[in-house]
């Protein structure tokens, strides 16, 4: 049986109980944090932070936790929104010029944020090489004619967000995403989360286990198709130094559920963590300005997105309320938000299972912390 470390108030012990559940059936090393309100309820990890499961998960041990790392991105382009330095509604030209082209002058930024942009993959594919040259990637997708009408319907931008949200935030900063990320949010709230880890924290990085997961190429001409080709599946760089120290603002996060929960429960807390205000409540309540609700283009799924994050929709009922913002990453993190409820419930792990948009796991700890939540509120005061 895998050792469970930290702790849980009272109240919240099914949550503990679903987590264990996860190892019982066969995870390898996690972490998973409630926030409910200002308060941490629950901070458990366990497990082994190797393949070879001889290394403990460690408290303060930090993992890739692939495109809820977007929920990261999305956070440094909406504070810029909030001090008014650029604008969800502007065209992305209007900080970046060189995007207008091929018929791109009029998308905007939160199309961009919702994966309605049109800029899901690359015209002609990349190689591993030219994926690790930013200037080469902005430049690319700058010169691209979008694949479907801007703003109409989504198509998951898997890979591409991160590029195109760090040259807005670049263009309109002038730091890298990953720096105004820790410049402007880890640092304040005092979050181990990075984009482009630093060295320094290598000895805490939780080794991937991604064999069980599909990196098949998908075949043919369809959007989804020519997303998949247009560049190399990056499970196998994720346990490189090369790949930890690069800038991905949509995939190479590192972090824990820890860290992972601190920063995005602003989302819950009326834009303040920690006497650290990133966010005023005006900026939350743009992130449910709903921008595509349908059958995703890349993903197959229906899906809502708002500006930033998705949505509870039939194809992914994550949540108990319409008032609950979200992702995942590939193989299993995830992060959920209801913004109602004041609760925040974040869950990290190191081995990937098939699915873009998290699983079993993740839902097993966060509905377990819904309910618990939900017990909460109807006991009498």
């Amino acid at each position: 049986m895998t050792e469970i470390h930290g702790h849980h108030e009272p109240g919240f012990a099914s949550v503990r109980d679903a987590f264990a559940e996860n190892f019982a059936e066969g995870d390898l090393g996690a972490s998973c944090v409630v926030i409910h309100g200002d308060e941490t309820v629950v901070d458990l990890w366990g497990g082994h932070r190797d393949v070879a499961a001889t290394v403990p998960w460690e408290r303060d041990t930090i993992v890739n936790v692939w495109s809820t790392t977007k929920m990261m991105a999305a956070l440094c382009v909406l504070v810029l929104h909030d001090r008014g330095v650029l604008s969800v509604d502007a065209p992305v030209a209007s900080v970046w010029p060189e995007f207008a082209a091929n018929g791109k002058d009029g998308v905007l930024v939160r199309h961009v944020l919702s994966h309605t942009a049109g800029v899901p993959g690359y015209d002609v594919p990349i190689t591993e090489e030219q994926m690790y040259d930013t200037p080469f990637c902005v430049d690319r997708l700058a010169g691209q004619a979008p694949w479907w009408e801007p703003g109409t319907a989504s198509g998951y931008h898997s890979s591409t967000q991160g590029v195109l949200l760090g040259e807005i935030v670049r263009r309109a900063d002038g730091r890298s995403l990953g720096r105004f990320f820790r410049d402007e949010i880890a640092g304040p709230l005092g979050a181990d989360f990075h984009i482009g880890t630093p060295d320094a924290a290598f000895a805490r990085i939780a080794e991937v286990r991604f064999d069980e997961i599909d990196t098949q190429v998908i075949a043919g001409d369809s959007i989804a198709a020519r997303a998949s080709q247009g560049e190399p599946s990056h499970a196998a760089m994720v346990n490189t130094d090369r790949w930890r120290r690069f800038e991905q603002p949509a995939s190479n996060g590192h972090g824990n559920a820890r860290s992972v929960a601190t920063v995005v429960s602003c989302l819950a807390r009326g834009g303040v963590v920690d006497g650290q205000r990133l966010l005023s409540p005006s900026t939350i309540e743009r992130c449910f300005d709903v921008q595509a609700d349908g059958t995703d283009l890349v993903i197959g799924l229906p899906t809502k997105f708002g500006i930033g994050f998705g949505m509870p929709s039939e194809g992914m009922p994550m949540g108990i309320n319409d008032r609950t913002l979200f992702w995942a990453g590939w193989g299993g993190s995830m992060a959920v938000v209801d913004v109602e409820n004041r609760l925040t419930v974040a869950y990290v792990m190191n081995r990937m299972q098939d699915g873009t948009v998290g699983g079993m796991r993740s839902a097993r700890v966060i509905f377990a912390a819904h309910e618990a939540a939900r017990a909460l509120r109807a006991r009498p005061d």
